[in-house]
């Protein structure tokens, strides 16, 4: 076994830990002024009006279908982390499958069109591994069929189509997990221009209240708090926005770091018989994760697996698809040939900001001698 390549690592650092204990010592640890600084900074970062930190993407993905008030369909693709889905039918709406593009992996806007019934109340798009899906595409046909879009950019922080970043063209939704490419260990945000939709989102975040306990201190009778509807505890805590203001300031520098380690690796790999990833011309990808697929279908568990002996901790996103999972195999639209050849022989490799020449040595190692080994089969 050579060198252990873990798949992800958080870059974190001694920033992070004096804005941590400066909360520690306030002694405000519930939702705090942190959370209203990265709310801010990350609205003024995304190019919208506002942000609402969250404990996480799903919970984020889930109020943004309630507070827009959609209980009819909703097309989205089915590669991709069971979440999509499950915030869709936790939400009280119905998820529609879409197939995708073999090369960027995401949502093909002309599986989107054929999927649209009379039923359909919006788009998921989910922005797959640090890339933006089409929006100018996604847009133009949720304008014209007057669909509401809702983001799923937990995977594509920083990302741009067009030169616009992700979670601007709709209801954005961020995941902060720590194999994103900012982190606070559990975490979300959503974001929208719309001021009502914020409003909406913010109080089925606390408990259906209106203002959160910070808000009430300032008052004559802190105490009284009153809910105008039933809600969810959703609340990101006040530990957490400060590792994200500090991650936050980082999120460039970090998002840089890994394009270069994903150039790296692509001439590493020039020669194997994989096909690379592809940036499509009009996307800026922050490549939160390195995906390459085996050219042959049939070796690709044994190909991750004879890079996990060899110390590479490779793993496949995602497999199986959703559609394909047991609480979803009955759902609308489950004829998706590409998403199933993509799960098939779609894997990922260990990319994150601090990956060294040694470690990329030894991945490029792995994956010359897992191909000469499965060769033959």
């Amino acid at each position: 076994m050579g060198e252990k390549v873990p798949l992800c690592v958080p870059n974190l650092g001694p920033e992070e830990l004096r804005s941590v204990k400066e909360v520690l010592d306030s002694g405000w640890l519930a939702h705090g002024p942190k959370n209203e600084e990265l709310e801010s900074r990350f609205a003024d970062y995304i190019g919208c009006r506002h942000a609402i930190s969250l404990n996480s993407c799903t919970s984020a993905l889930y109020l943004g279908i309630r507070a827009l008030g959609i209980t009819g369909e909703i097309i989205l693709p089915s590669f991709t982390f069971v979440a999509s889905a499950n915030a869709v039918v936790t939400a009280g709406a119905v998820p529609v499958f879409a197939d995708i593009d073999y090369d960027t992996c995401n949502i093909d806007p002309d599986s989107i069109e054929e999927r649209i019934s009379s039923r359909t109340e919006a788009i998921m798009p989910v922005h797959f591994a640090g890339q933006s899906c089409d929006m100018e595409r996604i847009m133009e046909i949720a304008n014209r069929k007057g669909l509401a879009v809702i983001e799923d950019s937990a995977e594509a922080i920083g990302a741009c189509w067009s030169g616009r970043k992700t979670g601007s063209f709709g209801v954005g939704c961020f995941s902060f997990f720590p194999t994103k490419n900012m982190t606070t260990g559990e975490g979300g945000m959503l974001t929208t221009e719309d001021p009502g939709l914020a409003e909406k989102v913010r109080t089925l975040a606390n408990h259906g209240i209106p203002k959160t306990t910070m808000e009430r201190a300032g008052q004559k009778l802190p105490w009284k708090r009153a809910a105008v509807q039933a809600g969810y505890n959703f609340r990101m805590c006040h530990l957490l926005a400060a590792l994200g203001t500090v991650q936050l300031s980082k999120l460039d520098q970090m998002n840089a770091l890994r394009r270069e380690r994903a150039a790296d690796l692509n001439g590493r790999l020039s020669g194997a018989s994989l096909d690379l990833p592809i940036a499509h011309a009009r996307a800026f990808h922050t490549y939160q994760t390195y995906t390459v697929k085996a050219k042959r279908v049939a070796i690709r568990d044994a190909f991750v697996l004879g890079l996990r002996r060899r110390g590479i901790e490779a793993s496949v996103h995602f497999d199986p698809p959703v559609h394909l999972q047991p609480f979803y195999s009955g759902s609308a639209h489950n004829v998706l040939p590409i998403t199933e050849q993509v799960s098939r022989c779609i894997m990922s490799l260990p990319l994150f900001p601090g990956l060294t020449s040694r470690q990329a040595d030894a991945i490029a190692a792995a994956v010359h001698e897992t191909e000469a080994e499965l060769k033959d089969l």
